[in-house]
């Protein structure tokens, strides 16, 4: 059983993401850091919260970062709603997030466990990038590091270069790609061939459960958002779920390592691209393993017996 931490900023596939974890039999989750991204960091503890408390799970929630390292954050609302669920959750949860900071508590566990910890990070690099910052000498303890985001042979989802979480905070995900992390990037290479159904939610509906409910409804909300702007697409993708499929079934992908570099030019912004001649950097090592093929089908299985 893999030791895993979940660093999260809880819009809708995070959601999925974490109910995933919780119901995986292969990892042992130590707690769910949260940062902002989607949403506030508030609302992403809160959404989090929410999620575990339909789970009947008592995991425990560290509110991290509540903004990048340099620049401003602006919410949209158009994928996630205002308030990360599609606003479908409609009463607070019963309880909150620890005192403890969640860049002190990845410290913290990445020191006590080292390399049979895991890392799935599913927002923003920030509270990563806080960690690496505040102790470096933790780069070279922690396990592994799979991390949702960038876009490395296609297009981006935010700009036509740049994948959403890597150009929220650009600078964060370049600290965190120099630092020589072991580090498997789940990029939308992988996730856009990851497709949740809509039929599918009418099967949740009709278990009629408080998770099951919550999760159809906040899933419309994005399935609904993907239909006006992928008309061609039949779903939605399943983005944030993928990066805890490749930690519990590692075998469904296939990766290739690069040394991948984080662009902060203003034109491009947020791009994950292949650096051949290493500019950025004198290390003669990849410090990446990208993924580009995924079995689409046994994930989306595995996914749907574990969720609701």
């Amino acid at each position: 059983m893999k030791k895993v931490i979940l660093d999260v900023d809880t819009g809708i596939d995070d959601a999925l993401a974490i109910a995933y974890a919780v119901g995986s039999p292969e990892i042992e989750l130590l707690g769910i850091t949260t940062t902002y991204g989607m949403v506030t960091v508030d609302l992403s503890s809160r959404n989090t919260l929410k999620i575990l408390e339909h789970l009947q799970s008592a995991i425990p929630v560290f509110k991290g970062s509540d903004k990048p390292l340099v620049r401003t954050r602006q919410y949209s609302g158009k994928f996630h709603g205002h308030d990360g669920l599609g606003e479908a959750v409609k009463t607070p949860p019963e309880r909150r997030a620890e005192s403890q900071h969640a860049v002190d508590f990845i410290i913290e566990q990445i020191r006590q466990y080292e390399k049979d910890l895991t890392l799935i990070t599913t927002g923003p690099l920030t509270n990563l990038a806080h960690a690496l910052i505040k102790e470096p000498d933790i780069i070279h303890k922690i396990g592994q590091v799979v991390s949702m985001g960038g876009a490395v042979a296609t297009p981006g989802n935010a700009t036509k270069f740049a994948e959403a979480n890597i150009i929220i905070d650009p600078h964060a995900a370049n600290i965190v790609f120099k630092s020589e992390l072991p580090i498997i990037l789940v990029g939308l290479d992988v996730t856009r061939k990851t497709l949740l159904k809509s039929s599918e939610l009418d099967n949740w509906r009709s278990q009629g459960t408080e998770l099951s409910l919550l999760l159809a409804e906040a899933t419309q909300f994005y399935m609904n958002a993907y239909k006006e702007n992928y008309p061609y697409l039949d779903g939605c993708a399943l983005h944030d779920p993928l990066a805890v499929g490749v930690v519990t079934h590692p075998e469904i992908v296939k990766t290739v390592p690069m040394y991948i570099d984080v662009d902060l030019d203003e034109d491009s912004l947020g791009r994950t691209i292949e650096d051949v001649l290493r500019t950025s950097t004198s290390s003669t090592s990849p410090n990446t393993h990208v993924c580009f093929e995924v079995d689409s089908t046994q994930f989306v299985e595995h996914f749907l017996n574990r969720v609701c």
